[in-house]
């Protein structure tokens, strides 16, 4: 009968000890950082990275500023639960390429927009059928080098004979 209690305590040793190695080899502390390059861990991010170097709001904001709600409780539910879907999708290796942004975080996404540039959006109605700020802006974030669509092709009616 005292067999079930060590082997109880063993199983969640194991548990346990996996569980630290998983978050050291997937360096884990890093993204409890506001570092971006803590957001390359994963290669499949890299061209996301490369493009936030060389867009517009690199100068201004981090993934962090973007990607995540801005109050300290929301940013670390929304970090655990990307954080956990990620991993999870990594480790099964069934994720979209180019990833992509969840409807959640499209929504905080887009009110991060908002939020950042209210004092030029103030007169604007922003609610019902408004198309997502990164409709007509899809480069500030990531510029063209993340495929996540660039400027518009030129139109060929518009151009000089």
């Amino acid at each position: 009968m005292r067999l079930a209690p060590a082997l109880a305590a063993a199983m969640i040793g194991i548990a346990g000890g996996l569980g630290v190695v998983t978050f050291d080899y997937a360096e884990g502390l890093s993204y409890m950082s506001e570092d971006p390059r803590a957001c390359v861990n994963c290669h499949i991010m890299r061209s996301q990275y490369d493009g936030w170097v060389k867009a517009s709001h690199h100068g201004f904001a981090t993934c962090n500023d973007c990607h995540l709600p801005h109050s300290f409780v929301d940013k670390y539910i929304a970090k655990a639960r990307n954080g956990w879907g990620h991993s999870r999708a990594f480790t099964m290796q069934d994720f979209h390429e180019p990833i992509r942004l969840t409807p959640a975080n499209v929504q905080i996404l887009q009110d991060n927009c908002i939020t950042c540039h209210d004092s030029v959006l103030h007169d604007l109605s922003l609610v019902g059928d408004a198309p997502l700020c990164t409709s007509c802006h899809s480069t500030v974030g990531h510029g063209q080098t993340a495929g996540l669509g660039g400027p518009m092709p030129p139109d060929p009616s518009m151009e000089i004979p």
